[in-house]
């Protein structure tokens, strides 16, 4: 088989481990003789792979008991517009803090449904960092902010602190699972799978169950969070297929050492990567601040578009997969979720270096 190095920013590199054991119960899961897609979502075999990927997202994360994990569809996307539909009542604020793309698409759902205001943004940098400043509305409903930009390669290291009534939800699509976190900072968490967690098509959903009290009923219902938190998130068929890759996921976390091990190796993979960049004395730019970079997605330029087209094709050429980058701000992208082992990191570093001597 062709060496292939998967630096692809979503949907992104599964565990080799989690594919192989997928491929094994392909056709036969759990001696039901059936696979997993053909089972019914009312099934005991079903139902124990569902509850299996909620247990374990709840223990490798630390979650409380005061927490509902649900499971959804339509990506991070449609939580744009449910957060607002849930949340934001008449006489309340929705506030957003900016710091890429898919913030501002968080925020121009919520202007359909309510009052909005920009807590604090970075977009006159050309979202190269995490602002620091805040300032927050009257009658906040809400802030949100995206934890990571996969589009301009920053992160949030720290969370903003609020007064206690007020509900901090993150977008943590491309970075949950992939360090530790205080889950008692938040009111809720979601993610699309298609990073760290799993395959596309199912998005987790950690709530504080004190807010799901605050959900109206005339919305509509597959908007709801308590329809998912009332039904277990089998109110209708869910993703079947994704949610039992999303377990096997999780299985492997565990069984590799949980959050500490992968945040130990994702700062490891990013570190080396950055080195490389910083050591090149130009050749390669980072196009984040310093104090903003990403441990999951590694941006940068080389110094002129000819070179960063020739080093794409030849990157390419070599088994390197996804180091393009985002369609709206070119340049490259190495995206180095969980899955992505640390020799990939190595083989990419060696090769940038390689690439370089020859200029």
């Amino acid at each position: 088989m062709k060496s292939t190095y998967n630096f692809n920013a979503g949907p992104a590199a599964l565990p080799k481990a989690v594919l192989q054991k997928a491929q094994q119960e392909f056709m036969n899961f759990d001696g039901t003789g059936m696979s997993v897609m053909e089972l019914s979502h009312r099934s005991k075999e079903y139902e124990r792979v569902q509850d299996n990927a909620s247990q374990l997202i709840k223990e490798l994360m630390n979650i409380p008991d005061t927490y509902e994990v649900l499971f959804m569809q339509g990506g991070a996307s449609l939580q744009f517009s449910a957060i607002p539909l849930n949340f934001l009542p008449e006489g309340k604020i929705a506030n957003y803090a900016l710091t890429g793309s898919w913030s501002e698409k968080a925020l121009k759902e919520a202007k359909k449904i309510g009052h909005t205001h920009i807590a604090s943004s970075s977009k006159d940098d050309n979202y190269c960092r995490i602002p620091q400043e805040l300032e927050l509305s009257n009658e906040p409903a809400y802030l949100h902010l995206t934890s990571n930009n996969t589009i301009f390669g920053t992160q949030w290291s720290k969370y903003p602190s609020l007064p206690a009534d007020i509900p901090l939800i993150a977008d943590m699509s491309s970075d949950m699972l992939s360090r530790k976190i205080e889950i008692e900072d938040f009111s809720l968490l979601y993610a699309g799978a298609q990073k760290n967690l799993g395959p596309s098509g199912v998005t987790v959903v950690i709530i504080k169950k004190a807010l799901l009290e605050h959900c109206p009923p005339d919305i509509p219902t597959m908007l709801n969070y308590q329809t998912y938190a009332k039904n277990k998130s089998l109110y209708n068929t869910p993703p079947t297929f994704s949610i039992y890759m999303l377990s096997l996921v999780l299985e492997w976390v565990k069984e590799n050492g949980g959050l500490a091990t992968l945040e130990k190796n994702n700062r490891e993979k990013a570190s080396l990567l950055y080195e490389t960049i910083d050591s090149s004395e130009g050749f390669y730019s980072g196009t984040s601040s310093t104090e903003s970079r990403s441990s999951m997605n590694v941006t940068f330029r080389l110094q002129s578009e000819e070179l960063i087209t020739d080093f794409l094709q030849e990157a390419k050429e070599h088994g390197f997969v996804g180091l393009n980058g985002h369609r709206l701000v070119g340049g490259c992208r190495a995206s180095i979720y969980n899955a992505v082992p640390l020799d990939s990191c190595y083989a990419l570093a060696e090769f940038m270096k390689k690439y370089q001597s020859k200029y």
